[in-house]
């Protein structure tokens, strides 16, 4: 029994039985592999950066106020399931930055009596907004988003040179068959 063996890079080196569509697959496996690497790297770079960059502009707009509680909070809600939730919605007072008041509802820590202080979250024009994501949560949204962002790139790339080698053997058959009925008739004669 012989062994076979396999030549790496057999498109790329002179062969007489090497085709014009061999070298044309070649380009094709190589600039999509090309595009995986360097495409996604790229898309997955700019992209982490620039969610990166909006997380922080959304910490830096927002900033934890002292509120107190309007009316006291339940100790906790039980879903349907039985699992318990310690944040409920409640009615806080707190005074914003150019001193006026405002009341508005949020999430807050169960358990509470109505004049408890808790600390709440606002933006620049002291509306109250949800807690921005912390430095680690933002670092894994910012790498998770960055290698989605990679992944499609890549997989749409090799998705692509996958469709051009599917279209290219589709030429490569049709080709043959072609060959095949010029050449064929001769050998059934010779061998009959």
């Amino acid at each position: 029994m012989s062994k076979v063996r396999r030549t790496r890079l057999w498109r790329w080196r002179s062969n007489p039985l090497r085709r014009h569509a061999d070298v044309v697959e070649a380009w094709i496996v190589l600039a999509s592999w090309t595009g995986f690497a360097l495409g996604g790297a790229v898309v997955g770079t700019v992209t982490a950066r620039a969610a990166d960059e909006s997380l922080s502009q959304a910490r830096a707009k927002r900033h934890s106020v002292e509120a107190v509680l309007v009316e006291s909070t339940a100790s906790s809600v039980t879903d349907t399931e039985g699992a318990s939730d310690s944040a409920v919605w409640a009615k806080v007072r707190w005074t914003g930055s150019d001193r006026s008041i405002h009341t508005g509802r949020t999430m807050v820590d169960a358990g509470h009596k109505a004049g408890a202080t808790v600390l709440v979250w606002t933006d620049r024009k002291g509306n109250l907004t949800k807690e921005p994501a912390t430095a680690t949560e933002a670092a894994v949204e910012t790498g998770l988003v960055g290698t989605v962002a990679a992944l499609a790139v890549g997989g749409l790339t090799l998705g692509a040179g996958r469709i051009a080698r599917w279209r290219l053997d589709r030429k490569r058959i049709g080709q043959w068959g072609r060959e095949w009925k010029q050449v064929g008739p001769q050998w059934q004669r010779n061998t009959t």
